[in-house]
Order: C-alpha cells, then sequence, then structure tokens
C-alpha cells in the first residue's frame, strides 16, 4: 500500500532524511520511532506531498506522490501533530467544510452520512455543536482524527495522536487506533513505547534521518537481545543482597528498582552473553538467610531495542 524507496530529503546543506526505504502492507499498523530530530515528521511530511522529496520515490495505493499528487493524496487521511482545526467554528460545521472539500463526487446526503460515521466513530456526537476553540486537548485530537477519516481514505498518517493527552484519553485514542488497522493502512508516529507496543503491527527506528531497525516487535527482540536479563526480588538487609550478588561471577550490571514493601528490594540483573546462574543466585541468597520472593527472566521491551538501535547506530 506504501512503498518508500531510496528517499532523501535535503533543507539546504542540511540532511533530514538519508536514502529511506521500507514498505506498508494494506491494512498494516506501522509505529514510527526515533528520538526529537530523527527525521519523523519529515518522512511523513514526505509520504502525504506535502514536501517533496530531493530524491527517491513514494508510491501510495500505486501512485507516485510527485508524478500524480492527486490521486496519490486522495487515497490519504493526515493528522499532523496540531489538529489543522478554526476555532471560530463548530465541531459540526467543521467536519461538514472538511467534507465539501474531500468528499468530490459524493452527495449532499452523502456527505452528510460520512460527518455522522466520522462523529460517531470518534465519539464525537457529545461535542457536536461546540467551538472547536472551546474543547479539550483530547477532543481536539479527535477532531482532527475525523477529519482525516471523513473521506473514508485507504491510508492513515498520525503524526503524535496521544501528545499532549491524559493516561485515559491516550487509552481512549489507542483503542480507536487499533480498531483502524485492517480497514486502513496507518502509520503511527509516537514517543509512548507502550502505545507501540499494544498498537501496531511492525515498527520503523530512525535516528538521524537514518533507518536504523524494522521489523516486528517479536522479530527486533530477538535481534538486539545480547544478554539475558533477570528481575529479583528480595527480603532482607540491603548490603547483604548486593554483596551477594556482587560476589557471583557472569553477572555484569545490576540495577535496584525501588519497591514498596520495606526490607524488600528489587533488582534488574544483567548476565554475560550464555550465561545462566538463576540456580546459584538463589542458592547464595538463601544461604545467607534472605528470603528470595522473586526471580524470573525478563524479556527485552521495545524500550531496550530501541535504546540498542540507537546507540548501535551512533556507535
Amino acid at each position: 500500500m506504501i512503498e518508500v524507496e531510496a528517499v532523501t530529503k535535503h533543507y539546504g546543506p542540511f540532511t533530514a532524511v538519508k536514502d529511506l526505504s521500507f514498505s506498508v502492507a494494506r491494512g498494516e499498523i506501522l509505529g514510527f520511532l526515533g528520538p526529537n530530530g530523527a527525521g519523523k515528521t519529515t518522512t511523513m511530511r514526505v509520504l502525504t506531498g506535502f514536501f517533496p522529496p530531493s530524491s527517491g520515490t513514494v508510491r501510495v495505493a500505486g501512485y507516485d506522490i510527485v508524478e500524480e499528487p492527486l490521486k496519490a493524496k486522495a487515497k490519504i487521511g493526515y493528522l499532523p501533530e496540531t489538529p489543522p482545526l478554526y476555532p471560530e467554528m463548530p465541531v459540526l460545521d467543521y467536519l461538514d467544510f472538511v467534507a465539501r472539500i474531500k468528499v468530490r463526487d459524493g452527495s449532499v446526503k452523502e456527505r452528510s452520512a460520512r460527518v455522522e460515521r466520522a462523529l460517531e466513530r470518534c465519539a464525537l456526537t457529545d461535542v457536536r455543536d461546540t467551538l472547536t476553540g472551546r474543547l479539550s486537548k483530547g477532543y481536539r485530537q479527535r477532531v482532527g482524527l475525523a477529519q482525516a477519516l471523513i473521506h473514508e481514505p485507504e491510508v492513515l498518517i498520525l503524526d503524535e495522536p496521544t501528545a499532549g493527552l491524559d493516561p485515559k484519553q491516550i487509552n481512549e485514542t489507542r483503542e480507536l487506533v487499533k480498531t483502524l488497522g485492517g480497514d486502513h493502512t496507518v502509520i503511527l508516529s509516537t514517543h509512548i513505547l507502550p502505545e507501540v507496543s499494544m498498537t501496531c503491527d511492525r515498527v520503523v527506528i530512525l535516528n538521524r534521518g537514518r533507518l536504523v531497525a524494522h521489523g516486528t516487535p517479536e522479530t527486533l527482540t530477538e535481534k538486539f537481545r545480547t544478554t539475558t536479563v533477570l528481575d529479583v526480588t528480595v527480603q532482607g538487609a540491603e548490603h547483604t543482597i548486593e554483596e551477594t550478588l556482587h560476589d557471583i561471577e557472569g553477572i555484569t550490571e545490576i540495577e535496584e528498582r525501588t519497591h514498596s514493601e520495606t526490607d524488600v528490594i528489587s533488582y534488574r540483573i544483567e548476565l554475560a552473553e550464555g550465561v545462566d546462574v538463576r540456580g546459584e543466585i538463589a542458592e547464595r541468597l538463601v544461604g545467607r538467610g534472605l528470603r528470595l520472593l522473586e526471580l524470573h527472566q525478563s524479556g527485552m521491551s521495545l524500550e531496550d531495542v530501541y535504546l540498542r538501535a540507537i546507540s548501535r547506530e551512533e556507535a
């Protein structure tokens, strides 16, 4: 559905995106990750035809975004980080205005039906007559998403759709985005890594304008796994616990984590590659009169993958 081939974007002497290539299948939700200045927003603007690429090719539903921009853009719904709203317009009037622009071949009845579907899908029926300028941040994001959906595009490109939202609003927006997969091909840019794990089928990680990793969260976890990580929770004197752990050969890193219970301490322990000292850890701790409450091998999180991909590229 989306094909990006060797795309580069220059701003004068500065290169924002360098030789970027990836594809997105129909109905897939792709997470777009990277630190500030990595080139995520520039890439999205190139994909939507807002900026032309300096070189390379972008195709959306088979249409070249430069050679056939109107046909390509008709397939795209775009939510920029700041929703493009008119604060003096009620929600209903604004969405009707957007529908008149985007649904050119439909009747008045068809446009009205699409507006009603967008209002219902984005849970906006209760504020349909409210001025957009008086809406909360969460509702403004919903209106922005509704305008992107109004012409029922095949492709949705969402730039930080949960930026500035509270946890409840983030969860609601995440659930809405998950329902869009299958019916729409979605590219989702975000800084919230758990959101990607819960929402996206595949991940692309950018740094300094270059693609540094891509794949499913599971394949990336395996690719960047270089050590075994253990979660250990022990009850007892802190100096005794740490003295015992530091004496065990094969442990490369010990990170203390807070715990709510008195005299209970949790640790994140990294082991050298190919080493398994779980039995020795348990034996040593119990032998020192300490209470071992928890010991299990933890999987690598998407945050771990993200940090290792970025640090590997910079190295």
